[in-house]
């Protein structure tokens, strides 16, 4: 059982234990389950409703010893009401335009990644991948899976959304932008625009990955209210 009260699949592994990325002095270890077809996308859905995300071919949750400090958080759609600073952010990027793609990795968005993360995360693990990791990570799924470019007015590519197709909602897998266009605040209106495009569907999650209280990597996703997060007692409404 996890502790939301479900039963978790009997087919599942765990990773061996690593150093926590977010906290100092912490062990990080997942435990995780390949998605494979017949029944990926439906596997994918159970699995999102207990607190697992997607990476490549699997679906992964932490699973840390004394500590769970990851909370997997969604946007309530029907509820959301952008907030003035929000809807500031949504005026200021009105000049690009999203375009929906298949899941197919190209060399623009690589040398935007490799931009992002250079800026953003140099000392990172992802710093260092090629262009043959890259294809893997966006093409490598089992399950509906979208890229969604961000450009401006002159057709350059500003940012980049990997984000699977659920039957109640959309999932942000992993995103990047030009990071010396701080004032558009491109990562926040790549969510807007997920949240929109939800509500255009008829669908009434954003999973917007994990969220953890300390952790300052994480802080802007608890400022999508209304938000849920999945605790002892299922998905509820996160208090931050």
């Amino acid at each position: 059982m996890n502790e939301s009260g479900h039963p978790l699949p009997k087919f599942m592994f765990v990773t061996p234990p690593r150093p926590c990325p977010y906290l100092p002095g912490r062990i990080e270890r997942d435990m995780f389950v390949e998605l494979a077809p017949p029944n990926a996308d439906r596997l994918h859905l159970r699995l999102a409703h207990l607190g697992f995300r997607r990476s490549h071919n699997v679906v992964y949750r932490p699973d840390c010893p004394g500590c769970q400090s990851c909370i997997s958080v969604r946007v309530l759609v029907r509820q959301f009401r952008r907030p003035r600073s929000f809807e500031r952010i949504w005026r200021r990027n009105a000049d690009i335009t999203a375009e929906i793609r298949p899941p197919v990795a190209t060399r623009e968005q690589y040398a935007l990644f490799q931009e992002y993360q250079n800026i953003r995360h140099g000392d990172g693990e992802m710093a260092l991948m090629d262009f043959d990791d890259y294809r893997a990570m966006i093409e490598n799924t089992m399950v509906e899976s979208h890229v969604i470019e961000f450009r401006d007015q002159e057709r350059r590519l500003v940012a980049t959304c990997l984000a699977d197709q659920l039957a109640d909602g959309l999932s942000a897998v992993y995103s990047f932008f030009d990071a010396t266009q701080s004032r558009r605040s491109l990562g926040n209106h790549m969510i807007l625009w997920l949240i929109e495009t939800a509500r255009r569907q008829g669908l009434p999650f954003v999973y917007l990955g994990y969220w953890i209280r300390h952790s300052q990597k994480m802080a802007y996703k608890s400022r999508f209210q209304p938000l849920e997060g999945l605790g002892a007692n299922g998905w509820t409404r996160l208090a931050v």
